[in-house]
């Protein structure tokens, strides 16, 4: 029986071809990593709302203003890597130098005409934008580190002149940063440095000899610096001195008690009420600790570790596929993320001193957010690259086949019977 609808002409519903149903099977990119990523997005933003409120009610008498900025900043950010998303790896290859000099510039700038709050000079103020020249300087070292890695990696695997020319660049940069002064960002930028420079191939006892001279380095700044000194002795036993410099993680440390395994439930923070310095910035995590405990810590802890564990076996895969300098900033993105949120949990938790370091992905901070999400939107164009040379040659040697095939039926036809 024939229907008035089955001669209807329905409209074609124009859909992305990964979206198409013959593309289900080979998709062309990784969703995980947009998984992840939003949803570190949403825990950032509900707990961002949280720790908040009474700071900014007191401040702005706006208890969303950190909140209502906050979405904003999320809001560009995946407007940024909408249009990140488009750019080759070719191209950040080819400019990788360029973008380290841009660092550069905006690392002098700062120290121009940068804002300074609480005695350090770190953001740069273009009306209503707040750049905190640290954050992209981070991503731009560690693409062109993977870069000289290319260019160099016999030189870094045969000889020290190799191996000491990318510390220099990073000496630099650090120099800058110190005049900030930014020591967490510099210790965040070595670690990352020297083990991008393990995985390349450097020779162990280059790797051991320059790696205790940077500590040795790292420990002398601190010891020379009172209020960097004060940060560690402090952190050694903040109990000694609780109302004085053992204060914040003193403070920190009753949020994560309060916790205990289940929390006191989302909202119920009393470390929140202007108890505890920084609570949606720096110490985000432990306001989680308060009002999730140890299930909503150990939740951000797996998400970042899926992402960083997928970003090491995203680096090994390129290089497999001799796409050397994907491999390494893939690489250096996952030992960052790891180094980075390593070290904010540890100084929210009392294991590693205070350092002004920012949960990748969770906590406050628009300069932190954006950068952070151009480092996933790397990882996320170096998969796709890596599937879509697959796909085209899965394709072509399929063709191929094919044309075989064809030729070897048309000659079976044409031969005398």
């Amino acid at each position: 029986m024939t229907t008035a609808a089955s001669h209807f002409n329905w409209p074609k519903i124009m859909m992305p071809q990964w979206m198409t149903p013959s593309h289900y099977s080979v998709s062309t990119f990784d969703r995980t990593y947009i998984i992840l990523a939003m949803s570190m997005y949403m825990i950032g933003l509900v707990m961002v709302a949280s720790s908040s409120m009474p700071i900014a009610e007191r401040l702005f008498d706006d208890p969303f203003h950190f909140v209502t900025r906050h979405l904003i900043y999320i809001c560009l950010s995946v407007g940024i890597a909408g249009v990140a998303l488009q750019i080759p790896m070719s191209m950040w290859h080819k400019h990788s130098f360029k973008l380290l000099f841009l660092a550069m510039i905006l690392l002098l700038v700062v120290l121009l005409v940068g804002r300074t709050v609480n005695g350090s000079t770190r953001w740069i103020v273009v009306g209503p934008i707040t750049i905190q020249a640290a954050e992209p300087a981070k991503l731009f070292l560690f693409c062109y580190l993977s870069a000289y890695m290319v260019r160099r990696r016999d030189e870094v695997m045969e000889n020290v002149k190799g191996f000491i020319k990318p510390l220099i660049v990073f000496g630099v940069l650090a120099g800058l940063l110190l005049l900030q002064p930014d020591l967490g960002t510099v210790i965040v930028m070595f670690v990352t440095t020297f083990g991008l420079l393990f995985l390349a191939g450097a020779k162990l006892w280059q790797f051991i000899s320059v790696a205790g001279v940077g500590l040795a380095a790292i420990s002398a700044l601190a010891y020379f610096s009172p209020y960097r000194w004060a940060r560690v002795t402090s952190f050694l036993d903040p109990w000694k001195d609780p109302f004085g410099s053992g204060y914040q993680l003193t403070q920190s440390l009753m949020a994560y008690g309060r916790g205990e395994f289940l929390g006191q439930g989302l909202g119920n923070s009393i470390q929140k009420l202007e108890y505890l310095p920084e609570a949606h910035t720096d110490f985000v995590m432990a306001v989680v600790a308060e009002e999730l405990g140890f299930v909503g810590i150990s939740l951000i802890l797996v998400l970042s570790m899926a992402l960083v564990i997928k970003a090491l076996l995203l680096g090994r895969k390129a290089i497999n596929k001799e796409k050397y300098f994907e491999g390494f900033f893939a690489y250096s993105i996952a030992i960052w993320m790891s180094f980075q949120a390593a070290v904010n949990v540890g100084a929210s938790a009392g294991i590693v001193p205070t350092k002004g370091l920012t949960m990748p992905l969770i906590s406050y901070g628009g300069s932190s957010m954006i950068i952070m999400t151009l480092a996933v939107v790397v990882l996320v164009r170096i998969d796709h690259e890596i599937r879509l040379q697959s796909i085209q040659a899965t394709s072509s040697h399929s063709k191929k086949a094919k044309a075989t095939k064809i030729n070897s039926k048309k000659e079976g036809e044409h031969e005398p019977s």
